[in-house]
């Protein structure tokens, strides 16, 4: 069939909206009308050339999507015609070792796309185009795995739902799943973008004491502080190090969060940290980058490590944060800053690089 869909040429472009072909689903593979869909910093790094993504094939971006399920191929399970769901990057086989011991968001098994020998989910003149993360949701319908998606309530609105299948889910999980955060213990989040302002309200839901925001926008820190941010410090006039360390006495926090994917930003979360902290690393880094700092900048014992969409095990995290939206504890209607159409592409892409926006919402209905 033929859809409409935000195409990805060249590095450095704008996106065009072109018409695609999609593919019927195969046994496991379901096609999603797309109702909502968010507009995510990873799809820039796709456009900038900073991903680990290959840019020689056309692509649909896009991958933080909801929308209804419209058709199923023979042997799906997890979903029927008319659910509404939301589609995760974190497509997971369920037999790999990694899904075996409880992390499928960091699947090995591959399942979230056909081989490019195979016939293509998504094609144009006969040639393959690429889907994001195998999702592709800056497009009216997306062909899917069922392991890619999970049905959600009906009364919950399809843009709300859309953040959670990716900056939300990153977010919230750095904080109440990745860190190994405690409640009591203080927080520092370096970005208030969608995955920032994320990290930041997994924090109040976890119960820390202090939650300083960093950000270079005074526009951003007041959404920080609007979700639970107990203090904010603007990274263009101050030192986010001194300031964060003269706000805990000298000691430092428990625990930072790196939310952009700068390795500038990378090194003040290490340097901010107190004696025993963790510093969370969620933001994509080029693939080149390094991130250096003085031995001594790091205090005793403390760990820096990576977080892959918030350590999820999305067929149960979406449900319960969305749970936690329902019941007033998570914020979902703040972080949507605008909405627009698929034609608005672009101009959402920048906005979120003028720091305008939390998170753009694109709306198909």
């Amino acid at each position: 069939m033929e859809i409409q869909a935000a195409v990805f040429h060249k590095v450095h472009e704008p996106l065009t909206i072109e018409t695609v072909e999609l593919d019927r689903p195969r046994a496991r593979e379901l096609i999603v009308r797309t109702i909502a869909t968010g507009v995510c910093h990873s799809d820039l790094h796709v456009i900038e050339g900073l991903g680990r993504f290959p840019t020689d094939r056309p692509f649909v971006l896009g991958h933080e999507g909801a929308g209804v399920v419209e058709a199923v191929g023979s042997d799906v399970t997890a979903v029927k015609v008319g659910d509404h769901v939301v589609a995760c990057l974190s497509g997971f086989c369920g037999t790999c070792a990694q899904c075996l011991s409880g992390h499928p968001n960091v699947c090995t098994g591959g399942i979230a796309t056909r081989a490019e020998s195979d016939t293509p989910r998504v094609s144009q003149h006969g040639g393959l185009v690429r889907q994001f993360g195998g999702l592709g949701s800056y497009a009216e319908k997306m062909l899917v795995h069922e392991n890619s998606v999970v049905v959600i309530d009906r009364d919950i609105a399809f843009d709300r739902a859309a953040l959670v299948g990716c900056g939300v889910l990153t977010g919230v999980g750095a904080a109440l799943r990745s860190s190994g955060m405690r409640a009591g213990q203080t927080v520092a989040v370096y970005g208030c973008g969608g995955v920032g302002l994320s990290i930041v309200q997994g924090a109040r839901i976890g119960g820390a004491r202090r939650i300083i925001a960093v950000d270079q926008f005074d526009s951003k820190l007041d959404m920080a502080k609007g979700v639970g941010a107990t203090h904010v410090v603007n990274a263009s006039r101050d030192d986010p190090v001194k300031a964060i360390r003269a706000l805990t006495d000298g000691l430092g926090v428990d625990h930072a969060f790196e939310a952009v994917g700068l390795a500038k930003l990378c090194r003040q979360a290490i340097e901010s940290l107190a004696v025993r902290g963790t510093a969370t690393i969620c933001g994509v880094l080029p693939p080149d980058a390094t991130i250096e700092f003085p031995w001594l900048a790091i205090r005793p014992e403390c760990k820096v490590q990576t977080s892959r969409m918030g350590s999820n095990q999305f067929r149960t995290d979406i449900p319960n944060y969305l749970e936690f939206y329902r019941q007033g504890r998570l914020d979902l209607d703040s972080m949507i800053s605008r909405r627009g159409r698929l034609a608005d592409i672009n101009d959402a892409f920048r906005a979120m690089k003028a720091g305008e926006v939390a998170r753009t919402v694109l709306m198909f209905d």
